[in-house]
């Protein structure tokens, strides 16, 4: 199955692009993708523990399984005054 993902913020700004699309397999999680974009961006891995997952634009826990098409977004923490 093929899922979009889309970047925020500092992280977008770290692997230098908003989005692409992953190749997982059918019985893939939230977990799964993020596994696999560990393996091949290396901010991912570093910002890994403090990004919120969404998908279809509600926030899940990494348990949460996958279906084509589905947009999985990765949500670095914001800060501000």
């Amino acid at each position: 199955m093929k899922v979009r993902i889309l970047f925020f913020a500092s992280l977008a700004e770290r692997i230098e692009r908003r989005s692409l699309e992953l190749e997982l397999p059918e019985s893939a999680s939230a977990f799964d993708a993020m596994e696999a974009l560990v393996r091949e961006h290396e901010a991912v891995a570093e910002m890994r523990g403090s990004l919120a997952i969404a998908v279809n634009q509600r926030i899940v826990s990494a348990d949460a399984p996958l279906q084509d098409g589905d947009e999985l977004a990765l949500l670095p923490p914001v800060s501000g005054g």
